[in-house]
Order: structure tokens, then C-alpha cells, then sequence
């Protein structure tokens, strides 16, 4: 009963932080998609240039509210891959928050944090420059299809609706791997990932894919630890993109798209742990 009720309570909590985020994302698409004037567009194409950098700061902010935000608006076609992609990349939720709380470990804050902001911003540039030459867009995707939302007079209404739609997906994507987690036990999962080994990164970068902040805080443990190397480290933690991947599953219904970008996370978190491991950073 206790961990029933752990579960809930860190699905709940998580699943809060990420709402502003997530209301203020579907806000800019109702207002772009209805309202939006030629200077927004203009601005958004701007953006667009420089995105990957925008979305490594951005996703390095230690929560998954702009993950999450990240594929919705990837979903709707605001972004490109490669912004999406340095969002995921750079995403900080539990390791920023643990790292703090040890103090040993404040130096390697600035390290972890400048290591995935770089991997984000240059896997995001190539990514968007190999697609540009090869002709490669996005597919177009109608998010408010058959959801009534042309039919609303305010985007207020139609934005709150998909929050919470969301919002409720998130709740209990958050609570069935967090509840798993806790029967499964922190131990269990320390023993998964003390392989030891070249092949390390490979292992936590897989774990990493799993969907739920207490991956995260699990690897930044062992970190800390000396259990993990920093690479190993790095590249579970650049494959885990929180709830971000989850979402990206729910809200674009192109799954050759998805299942590309979660191929694309685990080789580039692979590639960048395997990197820093050998260079011995």
C-alpha cells in the first residue's frame, strides 16, 4: 500500500509541474493556428532557423514540462526534428534536482548540464541539415481533428481540453512506471546497470528510453555513487526525455516519425556516452 500510494503521489506531483508548460504550448498552437498574424509566422520560421539552441537551453531546465510541450508542438508541425530532438537530448529533470541536493556532486552540475546542451545543439543542427538535403519534412498532422475545436469561439476552451487530455495520460503513464519502479525495487535496477563494461552506455541509454523521471534519478544515484561512469551516465540521461516520448507517441499519429526519433535518442545518447568514456571526461 505504501508504494501504491508513493506512486501516485510522484505521478501527481509530476504531472502538475508539467501542466503550465504543457496549457501554455497548446495556447501558442490554437493561437497560431487561428490568430496568427504574418509577423508570427515570420517569427516562428526565425526560430525555426536557430531551434536546437532554444530547445537545449530550454530543455535543459531541470523538469519535463518542456518535453512534453516539445512534442506537441513537433505534432503540430512548429518545430522541426532536430529542435524536437535537442529538447529531448538536453531534457534535466531528477539528475539537476539530485546533483544539488549532494554536495559533493555541485561540481558536476555545470559539466552534466554543458555536456548535454552541446549533444542537443549539434545532434539537432545535423539532424535538421541532413533532412534539409535529403528533402526529408514533417507530415502533416491535423491536431484537433474531430475534436471540435474549429467549432470553439475561444482558444481558451479548445487549449484547457487538450491539457487535460493530456494531462491524464501523462497521470498514468506516470503512475504505472513509478508504481513498476517501486515493486521492482532501486536495487534491482542498480544491478541491470553495474555491467562495468565498453557496453555500458548502451544499457543506460536503453533504460534511459524508459518514459518516467524516476529512471533518471535512479542513474544520477549511481553516479554519484562512482557506479557509473560519466559517460554511461550521459547517456542515460540524454535518452531520457521524461514523458516527452510518451507524449510524442500519444499526439502524432505518424509512427514512422516516432519510431525514427527514438531510434535517432538511443544512437546519439549511445554514440555521446561511448564518446566521453573513451576520451575519459
Amino acid at each position: 500500500m505504501h508504494e501504491l500510494l508513493h506512486a501516485l503521489e510522484h505521478a501527481f506531483l509530476d504531472t502538475l509541474i508539467a501542466l503550465p508548460l504543457l496549457f501554455l504550448a497548446y495556447l501558442l498552437m490554437e493561437l497560431l493556428e487561428r490568430k496568427a498574424s504574418d509577423k508570427m509566422e515570420g517569427a516562428l520560421k526565425k526560430i525555426g532557423s536557430c531551434g536546437p539552441i532554444a530547445g537545449s537551453v530550454l530543455g535543459c531546465v531541470p523538469q519535463c514540462g518542456f518535453s512534453t510541450a516539445g512534442a506537441n508542438l513537433y505534432s503540430a508541425g512548429l518545430i522541426t526534428e532536430g529542435t524536437l530532438i535537442a529538447v529531448f537530448l538536453a531534457t534535466s529533470d531528477e539528475a539537476v534536482v539530485l546533483l544539488f541536493s549532494s554536495p559533493n556532486s555541485m561540481g558536476e552540475i555545470g559539466k552534466l548540464i554543458l555536456t548535454k546542451i552541446i549533444i542537443g545543439i549539434v545532434a539537432g543542427f545535423a539532424i535538421d541539415l541532413i533532412y534539409k538535403a535529403m528533402r526529408i519534412k514533417k507530415a502533416p498532422v491535423d491536431m484537433c481533428k474531430d475534436c471540435g475545436c474549429e467549432e470553439e469561439g475561444s482558444i481558451w476552451l479548445p487549449a484547457l481540453k487538450h491539457t487535460a487530455k493530456i494531462a491524464l495520460f501523462i497521470l498514468i503513464i506516470n503512475f504505472a512506471l513509478g508504481y513498476s519502479i517501486e515493486l521492482v525495487g532501486q536495487e534491482a535496477i542498480n544491478r541491470v546497470l553495474l555491467s562495468g563494461s565498453f557496453f555500458q552506455p548502451f544499457i543506460t541509454a536503453l533504460i534511459g528510453l524508459i518514459p518516467n523521471c524516476a529512471v533518471s534519478a535512479a542513474i544520477t544515484e549511481l553516479y554519484t555513487a562512482g557506479a557509473l561512469s560519466f559517460g554511461s551516465a550521459v547517456a542515460g540521461l540524454c535518452s531520457g526525455a521524461g514523458v516527452g516520448l510518451a507524449v510524442l507517441f500519444r499526439t502524432n499519429p505518424v509512427k514512422k516519425e516516432n519510431f525514427r526519433i527514438l531510434g535517432l535518442m538511443y544512437a546519439i545518447a549511445v554514440i555521446s556516452g561511448i564518446v566521453l568514456n573513451l576520451i575519459g571526461i
